[in-house]
């Protein structure tokens, strides 16, 4: 396992992280299989976990509470908020209201003190910068946190983040975690670039583009994985985009074997080559899925096999641009840019 600084924070982390998204009913993962992908996550070298209170409705906090207990302060421990909790129009957001009461929540859940990492999951245009940025740098001060990160957030915003942060000196965001694949190189253009400059720790998700680059998909094949199985249009063929993206997939297939790696290894050796990305999030849903993600930790893709992929995939460009998270409201609803 390698390990790289978690932007200016003095941290270091593993450059493979274990996303744990799928613990619960998400992944349909049992209290004891996510606590043996953590056990052998971390025999491995692994050391930093990601959730979310959204995840399972909080179920996989309080599964990766359960599986680190008595081992904590060997962990980096990252959690989000923001995205809805229930029904209740105030149980969402990243105004101080509700970041002050549900990181308690978090913390019940994952039966710690404190969590080394806390994300805003999502950019809420409904809150300022300083409103935000205050609730936040008020929570380190009271040692509940001791960083805080942006997730999914446009490179304007995060642009904008920094100077507020600068304007009303407040701690400022010292991570952004976004979607980043062979697939979806978007990011490269505006995002990559802006976290660089700020020195802001990267950690990137979906590095398998939701299971294109797993192996499992190819031409000919039944698609059956499981995130297929509640998100069909994804992987609907007949889409342009779709079919785009199985192009490339078979395309990378073969380079992939001319390379003498696996799919998975091409795919997390792209995304943790690029200097400006500390780590990437594996989300295993079992054991053998994990021991699979493992293998890639040590790859190191060589300038031809970079080239060949920039060849496949222009560098910059995202085959599915529908399925993008930064995208400006205003581009979303009309009524937003409309008089």
């Amino acid at each position: 396992m390698q390990y790289r600084t978690l932007g200016r924070t003095g941290v270091q982390v593993s450059t493979l992280a274990l996303g744990a998204m799928n613990f619960g009913r998400i992944g349909r993962t049992t209290q004891e299989e996510a606590t043996a992908i953590v056990d052998a996550a971390l025999e491995a070298g692994i050391n930093l976990i990601d959730t979310a209170d959204m995840y399972g409705d909080g179920e996989s906090e309080v599964m990766v509470g359960k599986a680190i207990a008595g081992r904590r302060d060997d962990i980096v421990l990252a959690t989000k908020a923001g995205m809805p909790m229930g029904e209740e129009r105030n149980h969402q957001g990243s105004s101080r209201r509700w970041l002050i009461a549900e990181l308690d929540n978090s913390l019940r859940r994952l039966g710690v003190d404190h969590v080394d990492l806390y994300q805003i999951h999502r950019w809420d245009p409904r809150t300022s910068d300083e409103e935000t940025l205050s609730a936040l740098t008020d929570l380190q001060r009271a040692g509940k946190i001791r960083y805080f990160g942006s997730s999914t957030f446009p490179a304007y915003r995060i642009v904008q983040a920094q100077w507020a942060a600068r304007e009303h000196h407040l701690s400022r965001y010292t991570t952004e975690q976004p979607s980043y694949s062979i697939l979806q190189r978007g990011i490269e253009t505006h995002v990559l670039p802006v976290t660089e400059q700020y020195g802001l720790g990267v950690l990137v998700w979906s590095p398998l583009a939701s299971g294109w680059l797993s192996g499992a998909i190819r031409e000919g094949r039944d698609i059956t994985t499981s995130r297929s199985a509640f998100m069909p249009q994804r992987f609907d063929t007949t889409v342009p985009a779709n079919r785009a993206r199985l192009d490339a997939v078979e395309q990378l297939a073969e380079l992939a074997d001319e390379a003498g790696l696996t799919m998975i290894q091409l795919a997390l050796g792209f995304v943790t080559t690029h200097p400006a990305v500390t780590s990437a999030l594996i989300g295993p849903r079992t054991l053998d899925h994990l021991h699979t993600q493992l293998a890639a930790a040590d790859t190191t893709l060589s300038t031809d096999v970079l080239d060949a992929i920039d060849t496949i995939v222009t560098p910059g460009t995202d085959l599915a641009p529908d399925e993008k998270f930064d995208t400006p409201p205003a581009l979303l609803d009309p009524t937003l840019r409309r008089r």
